[in-house]
């Protein structure tokens, strides 16, 4: 693992996002992935539980906020699929590995692959650079960024879905299992954009809604210009503050972008939001990232 800098923890600061290439090595991005083949060809989807993962906000609060699914995985290992992979009765119109979205989010709980890179010494040691005191992991996911058909990820910031008070206690840790490129949809992010709060928020609706999740507020409209483009290589880390605005274009090539994300949250003095759609279970609290 690169040494990281007083420099670069400080660039952090500035721009809400720090850029570590070669953090993780090509081993073990291959452990990873190979772990996620096995789970998916184990993968047994219940035909109700055919939830397609969404990031437009009407199809979010429609394919998510009707479903429990996606409200009750917090805890657990569950599956998400890209959009018009499945016909109406909810069969596969392509091979199961090739339509699948994502899968979150507790892998770095229940799998013992992601476990170890989650609380790996050099994830650990990076926490304590950036001076976390007692940080816990909230969520992982593994995004796959199918070829072709892998979805855009609309401008957002990460405090929309994981609200704290104060802000400025979530942080993002974003690793590329393969190499993210302009072509087949690196992540894109608006620098300096982390200081100015948040104007949307996602939360639990009110019992007897007709969804489960709602959004309160409305982003503002983003500039395209101000947006960079960060392609990373295989191994790579991005660390992304949890409110800086970020994105990522759909993938129009033919290579996949395999990516292992999580969240930590620094707990000290920090309240976690009753209304955020994820929430600690007396299964699942929030593991502590230092072991």
């Amino acid at each position: 693992m690169a040494f990281v800098t007083q420099q670069q923890i400080q660039k952090f600061h500035e721009d809400g996002f720090l850029v570590l290439e070669h953090f993780f090595t090509a081993e073990e991005c291959d452990s990873m992935r190979n772990q996620m083949q096995r789970i998916v060809a184990e993968m047994e989807v219940p035909p109700h539980c055919r939830t397609e993962f969404s990031t437009k906000e009407e199809e979010q609060l429609q394919a998510q906020g009707s479903s429990d699914y996606f409200l009750t995985s917090g805890d657990k290992i569950r599956f998400f699929f890209e959009k018009g992979v499945l016909d109406e009765r909810g069969n596969f119109l392509i091979p199961k590995e090739k339509s699948i979205s994502k899968i979150g989010h507790a892998l770095h709980a229940h799998d013992p692959v992601f476990k170890q890179i989650t609380h790996s010494s050099k994830v650990q040691e990076l926490g304590r650079k950036l001076g976390l005191e007692r940080p816990v992991v909230v969520q992982s996911m593994y995004i796959f960024k199918q070829p072709g058909i892998g979805g855009e990820v609309t401008p957002h910031q990460d405090a929309t879905f994981l609200h704290t008070e104060p802000l400025g206690r979530v942080l993002g840790f974003w690793i590329a299992l393969e190499d993210a490129t302009r072509e087949n949809g690196c992540l894109w992010f608006i620098p300096g954009s982390h200081t100015n709060g948040i104007t949307r928020r996602m939360v639990r609706a009110p019992s007897g809604a007709s969804t489960c999740v709602e959004f309160v507020g409305s982003d503002p409209a983003y500039d395209d210009s101000q947006f960079i483009p960060l392609p990373i290589s295989k191994g790579g880390l991005i660390l992304i503050h949890g409110e800086v605005v970020h994105k990522s274009e759909q993938n129009s090539s033919e290579s996949s972008r395999h990516v292992f994300t999580f969240h930590v949250m620094e707990a000290k003095d920090t309240s976690w939001s009753k209304e955020n759609w994820l929430q600690p279970t007396p299964e699942l609290p929030f593991p502590s990232l230092y072991t």
